[in-house]
């Protein structure tokens, strides 16, 4: 017991560090899915057509929101190990990279998403014989998306500064950046998609409106704060004066980035394949993954802030050239990760029968989605450990192995598996679901594998001289 206390819990220190690091990421995303699910079961209430309608838009937003990160995280692996260092204007370097190549993206999948969006939208509308208005469903999506391409802009910019703070320890700012926002998009939902103050009812097109505003409100707070406070963050002094990057680092950024780019894509790609497998048992499979993906969001906040935690904490050692303590506080917090992840998803499991009772839609979706968290909860151990060893390759800089572990063989395998499933067999959608989440429970123990191999302890700013 002595022995296994030294190798997996540790001491107050250690704990103190990681909650002012995490809380701030869990109060977050907290706030924010939890708005999420509430402006959600808002649309809920205009019918299963609009909800499915935003729900597709949501999915496809969700490749480039992913594909931002992506191109972050590839140069958050510097950053993070340059702050480490010590090294301002490694970090400046990084940060102009991260700007130039997100805004790129950004404009690249604007002009893709409008120039392609009927064929996109119309991927996930089939008919299942319920009686739903595949029609109404489409315009809804087509309105939304409109509108939401404008958002597109600040989110780009948000995400550039509010990565590079969090890379600091700094996660206080975005923590209050997001609290704003989700409050501006739940009051606007709220005024707008019904009609109420005397505003125009403007349903799904009024969601896409408060949405908006909020992520220009979220922009807005975190490069006032940031560039008012240059003296504190010296890596912003003369950032834009200069789009110089030294072409050592470009090139080591994207042969550790592009992958994870690459990755992170892929994945989100994946994922919508999914979702496009699943829809073709019709717009009730949508709407229910809708309700269970919105839901599940909500609990993920915990796997997900310990994966960001990962990155910064052990990345910060790994710059330090402290091996040995970048594996000791690895091995710890991926226990924290393995607990947090049993007791996630035995509170999902208790209440998932009650969230899909709140939708306005029909008793068929509601316990497809209901079984769908059912599912979801039996895995949520999984889902955080596999996510911690994840973060744990990925701040090592091991992305080209994180891109065959990850996107690639959910790609490969997952997919596939869901339309033979979903096509060639008659099985209940959420026992095909639960097949394929299993996939991701043998993934989790090959990272675990290589965790202990300890392939992923790397100085990466030592390597660049």
């Amino acid at each position: 017991m002595r022995e296994f206390k030294k190798r997996f819990i540790g001491d107050k220190r250690f704990y103190k560090t990681l909650l002012m690091v995490a809380i701030p990421m869990v109060i977050q995303n907290g706030i924010t899915n939890f708005v999420n699910l509430l402006d959600n079961l808002m649309v809920g209430q205009l019918g299963t057509e609009m909800m499915s309608g935003v729900s597709i838009i949501n999915q496809l937003m969700m490749v480039y929101a992913i594909s931002i990160f992506g191109m972050v995280s590839g140069a958050s692996i510097f950053s993070t190990q340059f702050y480490g260092q010590g090294n301002n204007e490694g970090m400046r370097h990084t940060f102009r990279f991260k700007m130039i190549s997100s805004v790129i993206i950004t404009l690249i999948w604007m002009v893709v998403f409008f120039l392609f969006r009927s064929g996109l939208i119309n991927l996930f509308l089939h008919d299942d014989g319920t009686g739903v208005d595949l029609n109404l469903a489409f315009s809804s999506a087509e309105n939304y998306l409109y509108i939401m391409l404008i958002g597109l802009i600040p989110f780009t910019f948000s995400q550039v500064y509010a990565s590079t703070l969090r890379e600091m320890g700094q996660t206080i700012l975005p923590m209050i950046a997001s609290i704003a926002a989700v409050v501006i998009n739940f009051v606007g939902n709220y005024i707008l998609i019904f009609g109420h103050f005397g505003a125009p009812k403007l349903g799904v097109q009024g969601a896409a409106i408060a949405t908006v505003a909020s992520r220009f409100i979220e922009a807005f707070i975190v490069l006032i704060w940031t560039h008012a406070n240059e003296k504190k963050f010296q890596f912003m002094v003369g950032v834009y004066k200069s789009l110089y990057i030294p072409m050592s680092l470009v090139k080591q950024i994207f042969v550790k980035g592009m992958p994870l780019l690459l990755n992170e894509t892929l994945w989100s790609v994946s994922q919508a394949m999914l979702t496009q497998a699943y829809s073709t048992r019709g717009l009730s499979a949508v709407a229910a993954f809708n309700i269970s993906g919105t839901v599940g969001n909500l609990f993920n906040v915990i796997f997900i802030s310990m994966g960001s935690a990962i990155a910064i904490l052990v990345g910060q050692r790994l710059g330090a050239g402290d091996l040995d303590g970048a594996y000791d506080t690895d091995r710890k917090l991926l226990f924290v990760s393995l607990i947090t992840g049993l007791l996630t998803g035995a509170l999902m499991l208790i209440f998932a029968p009650q969230f899909p009772k709140l939708y306005n839609t029909s008793d068929e979706v509601r316990h497809l989605a209901t079984m769908l968290l059912c599912v979801n909860a039996c895995y949520y151990v999984v889902y955080s450990v596999y996510n911690a060893t994840y973060f744990t390759l990925r701040s090592g800089g091991k992305t080209m192995l994180t891109f065959f572990f990850d996107s690639f063989s959910l790609l490969l395998l997952s997919v596939p598996v869901a339309y033979a499933l979903t096509m060639l067999t008659t099985l209940p959608l959420y026992v095909c679901f639960a097949l394929v989440q299993g996939i991701e429970a043998c993934k989790c123990v090959v990272g675990v594998i290589l965790i202990k191999k300890k392939i992923w302890l790397v100085d990466l700013v030592k390597e660049l001289g």
